[in-house]
């Protein structure tokens, strides 16, 4: 179990990195939908840690519900 968190955890910074970077390559793109990408970016960029700590809450209780 402690295996599978700490390769979870891992895959998890490795998304907020790629979605940190992606924000930084839109915002300084020059194309036509690069404000849109943009957008999209910021927002998976604030959702996913919130999906992702909303899980863990729900996990934890759920856990603890069956003892």
């Amino acid at each position: 179990m402690k295996k599978l968190q700490r390769i979870l955890a891992i895959l998890g910074v490795v998304l907020l990195l790629a979605l940190y970077a992606s924000t930084m390559i839109f915002a300084l793109s020059g194309s036509e939908n690069s404000i849109g990408w943009f957008k999209a970016s910021i927002a998976a960029t604030i959702i996913v840690p919130v999906l992702l700590y909303a899980y863990m809450m729900i996990y934890r209780y759920l856990k603890n519900r069956n003892k």
